[in-house]
């Protein structure tokens, strides 16, 4: 349809507004443009400093950003009227916004979270000291009405909590995980982390996806572990489907999987790539998923079958 064109460094955000009629983009570097789909014309550009994640507002025309610096921006796109939220010396490196459209969560390298008030400019809750995740935040998510969020981290923790009152109500744990601290003290290379995590929007039910293979699948009333899912190499990211069970995976192995909450048995594998699969999307009937793979190609699988 058009391409984007006039960033500097590599792309690493492509995202469409809530309405699909405009498409940001932003690069390493910090550069971050918006189209309008219709046109294909560029109708705003900010340069920020180098750029950590970029996303929509759930039902507006703004856009929210985290940087290097520590540093989240909100804009009104295209009037490019702008807040910035100063968080600590440190890269924000995950963020976005709750369902509400007023509060934004955002993690930081240091294991600390935030919880924006976007209106105030003000902090609600700050989530630091033995609150904190001991690693740079990797991922956050929250369940379907914002009242929690699930954070990750390189520290292989996943922390639930309450955003209502900024209390820590859970925290995941695989085995895997607790037999890391002996590790640590035997001075052995870690090579785990937390890299996806989400919620079920029609059971009580929480997923986590670990750099080593494991999809965990956590009951969120009891805060135990109901199924382990081994993938042979990384999750990169995982996806739930909207108003179903089902789970979505894509992999260091070039693999989309998708998985079955309840039982934690596979449904059905996607295979084609022939290098890691960096970043996919799942379109809203959930017929058809999209990834992006280091193998400089983008493959569309359709994943729609009669019995589901």
């Amino acid at each position: 349809m058009f391409e984007c064109i006039g960033h500097k460094d590599s792309v690493t955000c492509a995202t469409f507004s809530h309405d699909s009629s405009m498409v940001a983009t932003g690069d390493m570097s910090g550069l971050i443009k918006v189209w309008k789909v219709e046109d294909t014309k560029e109708i705003w550009s900010f340069e920020v400093a180098d750029l950590e994640w970029l996303e929509w507002h759930p039902c507006a025309h703004v856009l929210l950003c985290g940087t290097a610096d520590g540093n989240t921006w909100m804009w009104k796109i295209p009037s490019g009227e702008c807040k910035t939220f100063q968080g600590p010396n440190c890269p924000a490196t995950c963020g976005q916004f709750l369902p509400d459209g007023k509060t934004a969560v955002v993690g930081y390298e240091d294991g600390s979270v935030r919880l924006w008030d976007l209106k105030q400019g003000s902090t609600l809750h700050v989530l630091k000291g033995s609150d904190a995740h001991s690693g740079p935040l990797t991922c956050v998510s929250s369940n379907a009405d914002g009242s929690l969020i699930l954070t990750g981290s390189v520290d292989c923790d996943t922390k639930m909590v309450n955003t209502a009152t900024g209390k820590v109500v859970g925290v995941f744990r695989t085995e895997s995980n607790v037999s890391k601290a002996s590790k640590r003290e035997e001075g052995e290379a870690e090579t785990n982390s937390v890299e996806s995590v989400g919620f079920c929007s029609v059971l009580p039910l929480a997923a986590v996806g670990y750099l080593d293979g494991t999809l965990a699948i956590y009951d969120v009333s009891t805060q135990t572990l109901r199924h382990r899912c081994q993938h042979e190499s990384g999750i990169v990211q995982l996806l739930w489907e909207d108003n179903s069970p089902v789970i979505y995976t894509c992999s260091l192995d070039g693999a989309v999987r998708l998985w079955d909450s309840r039982s934690g048995k596979m449904i059905s594998e996607y295979c084609g790539h022939s290098a890691e699969i960096l970043d996919f999307a799942l379109n809203k009937d959930a017929s058809i998923v999209v990834t992006a793979s280091g193998d400089h190609k983008a493959k569309v699988f359709c994943v729609q079958r009669p019995d589901r």
